[in-house]
């Protein structure tokens, strides 16, 4: 009998045994092409030397320090790693150990932020619903996932969220370039409703994961969302959990967009699996405002940036420069999503395939032309991940409210930034496979 508290109590887990590269081994003997990267975070793959030798290296060393005493030449090593292939204007590094406590902070600084340039009134943080941030109380209620909300409701805080940019499934029932993006002009109506003096930030993820599977808005979305943030004084914040550090072919996803944020989270990209790292990126008009008040962040964590973490980080980020792996990302991504376009694109069941680089969602229907989801009850993205992991295939089956927070279902396919053609075709021909198993059984 396991000790272990799993999220189900009634599954039945398989055991690891050892990775390499994109593949999954577990002790049974046998092995999985890992689609999912774990959930988006071993983008180089597994069993990178480098990394490993790297991480001996410096536990050999030091592998801990707090980091309110001592800083590490790992720790600053890795800050100007960041600093070099993020966005221009973007400063300093806060570090943390993971996702969630990347997007708390963000919040926690952005918050700081306003009182120390003196607009003390400012605390609100407006998100957007259909989005994921966290599994902290502060994030998850920032974020826009009601089936993970629920249960923790008369735990979080009343922030204000507004609706999704999904061109797919406009929330306003309109067709881009001619609604005039009133999913963007709403994050003007809301501050204004709210009072502009109450509110800090704002905060999205620049291309969705898991909530609603790489949905991605115009360029004009977000350049718009830059406009309305400046002119309130709001904090512009982007949660790149995902989507940082080449999973999207660019350094981030804000890159395809040309547009600067005041603060990034990032985490999954970063530690690559290796380490649990997190971190939160600022720009220098934040930065500058610390400065020019009390120097100090009131904010800080026991693991944070220790020696061994960032050296482990750091070889990540080494590996992924040298190798030109967000450079491949984009070009193979592009091969990647034809291919499954090219399989499934004419499957009843799909109602949409999209992604950008090696983030790709698929949106499963009932009926194509009214984009009508399926029944939850029914777990359509549940039954297609299990017969992939059936057939060796690691594919996430998102999270049940694609649609409207409730209903809609989508997989999301985010293998490794190695991933090979010989490894897509593998991919492909399972998940056709468990395609036209789904028709059968669903439709």
């Amino acid at each position: 009998m396991s000790n272990v508290f799993y999220a189900n109590l009634d599954k039945k887990y398989k055991c690891v045994e050892r990775a390499e590269g994109s593949w999954v081994y577990d002790t049974d003997g046998k092995k999985y092409l890992d689609c999912a990267a774990g959930i988006a975070v071993t983008n180089i793959g597994q069993g990178i030397k480098e990394v490993i030798d790297a991480m001996y290296q410096q536990a050999s060393n030091v592998s801990y320090v707090y980091g309110g005493t001592f800083t590490s030449e790992a720790k600053e090593r890795l800050s100007h790693q960041i600093i070099e292939l993020s966005p221009e204007g973007m400063d300093k590094v806060f570090f943390c150990s993971g996702g969630s406590e990347a997007v708390e902070s963000m919040g926690k600084i952005a918050r700081q932020y306003q009182i120390e340039a003196g607009r003390p009134g400012k605390y609100k943080i407006i998100s957007r619903w259909q989005s994921y941030h966290g599994n902290t109380i502060a994030t998850l209620t920032y974020g826009g996932r009601p089936s993970w909300r629920e249960k923790y409701d008369n735990y979080l805080m009343k922030m204000p969220h507004i609706a999704q940019c999904n061109c797919y499934r406009c929330p306003y029932g309109l067709s881009y370039p001619e609604c005039g993006l009133p999913c963007a002009e709403e994050l003007e109506r809301i501050i204004k409703y709210e009072g502009p003096d109450t509110v800090a930030a704002f905060l999205i993820e620049p291309i969705v994961g898991t909530t609603s599977c790489a949905t991605m808005p115009p360029i004009e979305y977000m350049k718009r969302i830059r406009e309305i943030c400046d002119k309130y004084n709001v904090l512009f914040c982007v949660d790149e959990v995902i989507t940082g550090f080449g999973r999207t072919g660019k350094n981030f996803a804000m890159d395809h967009f040309g547009v600067v944020p005041d603060l990034i989270s990032v985490a999954k990209g970063l530690g690559g699996g290796y380490v649990p790292i997190g971190a939160v990126i600022a720009h220098k008009k934040v930065v500058d405002a610390f400065e020019k008040g009390s120097k100090n962040l009131i904010h800080s964590f026991t693991f944070a940036g220790n020696p061994l973490v960032c050296a482990g980080a750091s070889a990540v980020l080494s590996y992924t420069v040298n190798n030109n792996l967000v450079e491949r990302a984009a070009k193979e991504g592009e091969v990647f999503l034809g291919k499954l376009k090219e399989a499934l694109g004419d499957s009843p069941l799909i109602g949409d395939i999209r992604g950008v680089g090696m983030l790709i969602g698929v949106e499963l229907v009932m009926d194509r032309e009214k984009k009508e989801p399926f029944d939850p009850e029914k777990n359509v993205s549940g039954f297609l991940a299990g017969y992939c992991f059936d057939h060796g295939l690691l594919i996430s089956s998102g999270v049940t409210g694609t649609a409207d927070g409730i209903a809609g279902e989508a997989l999301q396919i985010s293998p490794p930034l190695i991933l090979d053609e010989e490894e897509m075709d593998f991919a492909v021909d399972i998940l056709k496979t468990a395609v036209l198993e789904a028709e059968h059984r669903f439709l």
